[in-house]
């Protein structure tokens, strides 16, 4: 199986590190010194076990590789609809979409029977592009639970529990999605093929629409937050409209805010969230992916969410005052 990561930071890079260290025929997708540094030494992964050095293709030419069987698409959400282009010699008639990017996918409402079916949601992909450009029939769902982080060029850092869930939009248990799982698994990553992937995406967004702007604003990793009782109150309230909306959209999301706040709790209480990491790397956040997408499906439900929408005017207010949102 031919496959190809587009986008080798910090998840995209860790999976690429171990598929390669397993055999894979794997192939990455990357830029500047970050490529430059793979190519040179390698790719590094650091893990509290051990270090090791891997060499898979990597290359910032989507031409060289041609038509792959899967694409993990591992870029920051706003980046994605401006990859469109540069994606289309990896997707041949058969080439299957991977979606491990944070906030709601782009391709969320696709085969949803409902009064919502094929809506595209304008926080993820304002122009169409993704949709257009790579077809939803060809995405699947590819929630990633990795604490990992580009810590120099070529070096990945991860800690943790690793665990991918994946699943077609459509609800089936495809061929596809069991031999993607069949791949990833024996690399040491937990891979679940779910049939209701959305419940899944919701359980991810509770922490990603809570602790991702909160991080930023406070400055703050994941225990820090937690431990700190009125802006634990915060998450919580945030947690809730999240799954207010998933409810109102659906969705029953597969774990409860309690699960959440302890699986930071004892799993991640150093760990800083992708936006603040994006943040201290004077990066544009992925702000309208993630808080942006939730807000504007609670819009589409009609349910009201007073603090989603109080984090995120203060984070896009943050962003604009460091000079990190587009225009600023």
């Amino acid at each position: 199986m031919k496959i190809t990561v587009f986008g080798a930071g910090a998840i995209g890079g860790h999976l690429g590190a171990v598929l390669s260290r397993h055999g894979a025929e794997v192939s990455l997708v990357a830029r500047g010194e970050h490529l430059e540094a793979m190519r040179s030494r390698g790719l590094q992964l650091v893990t509290e076990d051990e270090t090791f050095v891997t060499h898979p293709i990597v290359t910032d030419d989507p031409t060289t590789l041609g038509p792959q069987d899967v694409v993990v698409l591992s870029l920051k959400s706003h980046q994605a609809p401006g990859a469109v282009a540069a994606l289309q010699p990896l997707l041949g008639p058969n080439t299957t979409v991977a979606n491990a990017m944070n906030g709601v996918p782009w391709w969320y409402f696709y085969a949803l029977p409902g009064p919502w079916e094929n809506y595209r949601v304008k926080s993820v992909d304002p122009t169409g592009s993704l949709w257009e450009g790579i077809g939803p029939e060809r995405a699947i769902g590819c929630i990633t639970y990795v604490a990992s982080e580009v810590i120099e060029p070529g070096v990945i850092r991860a800690g943790g529990g690793m665990r991918y869930v994946i699943g077609e939009p459509n609800g089936t248990r495809s061929e596809r999605c069991e031999r993607l799982r069949a791949l990833i698994a024996p690399c040491g990553i937990e891979v679940q093929v779910q049939t209701d992937i959305r419940s899944d995406i919701w359980v991810k967004l509770m922490g990603n629409v809570a602790l991702n702007p909160v991080s930023a604003l406070t400055l703050a990793p994941g225990g820090s937050m937690i431990d700190d009782p009125g802006t634990e109150s915060i998450l919580r309230r945030m947690m809730s409209e999240v799954m207010a909306v998933g409810r109102a959209l659906g969705s029953e999301p597969t774990a409860s805010i309690d699960a959440r706040i302890e699986g930071v709790r004892h799993g991640a209480r150093t760990h800083k969230t992708s936006m603040l990491q994006d943040l201290e790397r004077q990066r544009l956040m992925e702000i309208d992916p993630i808080i942006g997408a939730a807000a504007e499906l609670a819009h589409l439900a009609k349910v009201d969410t007073p603090t989603i929408d109080t984090v995120l005017a203060l984070v896009r207010l943050r962003a604009r005052m460091s000079g990190l949102l587009p225009g600023a």
